[in-house]
């Protein structure tokens, strides 16, 4: 690395520090906080307006969770700690059941549940909070909780003939007939998405508890990336799937796409003694080289949400994929050194500040057009959160400074390692 590219990084990691704590952070910090029911509001509208009775959703509180309290380990700042404990507060004695352990879909504006199936993706964010709650906090509790739903999981969720782990169970973890996330999703009994955020999930919870059974796990949820959710040249991946693996759809998401190509060698780091570590390398390089070659607009920038066997199905930008795509692409970089990786991380940036991020309330909007024209969409929701984004800074800023210092450069980030 040459002193120019030193600049840029620091330039990057310093406009990043400013967006997360002046931005993303101090939005939520200032505006979602349900001081008078517990928990966080569950939706405020595009003009910044709280709907007070709206519903409050475990995706959204784990999320929460997670990202104050990461942020709280590098800031150390005492705001970003009081949301965290409000959140865990609210999501161990709220949303977490105590009959049947694991934490209910969806309660509403009081506390009461409405939605009391116990979803897999949930309850996969559910671990990655509560452990990096631990992390931040050294909370016993929280941990314990985090290992008490692993095992429900294990117990509960795993398919024993084919390997995996099915979608959604009833509140007694008994296997629901309708599995779906969402009424756009499709009714198959494996996901792509669910498998990405167990991974992410207990990836993190490895970090803090090594139980062979869990890295055996962990090992597993990699093969069956390699072997049964990438397409056969691993360059995307199958969103939905049959019991025995069978590919149920053909659409690319291309946003997951790029998270992926980065959240799996993650996980292959913190095991540490992943077998096929270098075929991993380069299977998500591909990934990242087909996000680069096809999902990316040439002409507005940014990156499409959505591809299938033709091309781009559909050309808006959703907020999340701009910042896995900069996640994603910043990996490809520390990997091979290449520069063009890094380039096009600056590139979806450069998209963000022109066009996602809300100059008016603050924030980022959910939705924008091709061309960057905002959809007048929740500003929060049950999927519209500080964890895309917020963790993009935490990831960006504590990877530029491993970057300059390998390289023997001084990082000028006012961060605190983490």
């Amino acid at each position: 690395m040459n002193d120019c590219e030193s600049e840029i990084l620091n330039k990057f990691s310093q406009e990043l520090e400013k967006e997360l704590t002046s931005g993303i952070l101090a939005y939520w910090v200032n505006n979602t906080v349900d001081y008078e029911k517990g928990g966080f509001f569950g939706r405020i509208t595009f003009n910044n307006i709280p709907i007070k009775d709206a519903e409050k959703g475990s995706v959204l509180t784990a999320r929460i969770l997670w990202a104050f309290s990461a942020s709280y380990k590098m800031f150390e700042n005492t705001e970003y700690e009081k949301v965290a404990k409000h959140a865990y507060q609210y999501l161990a004695e709220i949303l977490w059941d105590p009959t049947y352990d694991g934490v209910y879909w969806m309660v509403d504006a009081d506390g009461n549940p409405t939605e009391d199936r116990k979803h897999v993706y949930a309850e996969a964010f559910t671990i990655y909070a509560l452990t990096e709650y631990y992390s931040a906090f050294k909370e016993s509790e929280a941990l314990e909780l985090a290992k008490k739903l692993y095992h429900k999981i294990e117990n509960n969720c795993t398919d024993a003939e084919n390997g995996g782990y099915f979608e959604a169970y009833s509140r007694e973890w008994e296997l629901l007939d309708d599995v779906r996330l969402s009424e756009k999703d499709r009714n198959e009994p494996k996901s792509m998405n669910t498998h990405l955020h167990l991974l992410e999930a207990y990836t993190n919870l490895y970090r803090h508890w090594k139980s062979p059974e869990l890295k055996e796990k962990l090992s597993d949820l990699l093969n069956i990336f390699t072997r049964h959710i990438m397409k056969k040249d691993h360059t995307s991946l199958i969103t939905f799937l049959g019991k025995d693996w069978t590919p149920k759809s053909d659409e690319i998401s291309i946003g997951h796409d790029i998270e992926t190509s980065w959240l799996l060698l993650e996980a292959a780091d913190v095991l540490g003694d992943y077998p096929d570590y270098d075929e991993l390398v380069n299977s998500c390089l591909k990934l990242a080289d087909q996000v680069k070659n096809q999902g990316i607009d040439a002409e507005y920038g940014g990156i499409y949400n959505e591809a299938g066997p033709k091309g781009i199905i559909d050309d808006d930008k959703d907020w999340w994929p701009q910042a896995e795509g900069i996640v994603g692409f910043m990996n490809a970089y520390e990997h091979t050194g290449n520069t063009k990786y890094l380039d096009t991380a600056l590139e979806i940036w450069q998209f963000i500040k022109d066009y996602m991020i809300d100059q008016k309330y603050g924030e980022w909007h959910e939705k924008v057009s091709r061309s960057g024209t905002p959809y007048q969409l929740d500003k929060v929701r049950s999927w519209k959160c500080p964890y895309h984004n917020g963790r993009l800074v935490l990831e960006m800023l504590s990877r530029i400074n491993k970057i300059q210092k390998k390289a023997g450069f001084k990082p000028k980030s006012t961060t605190v390692e983490n």
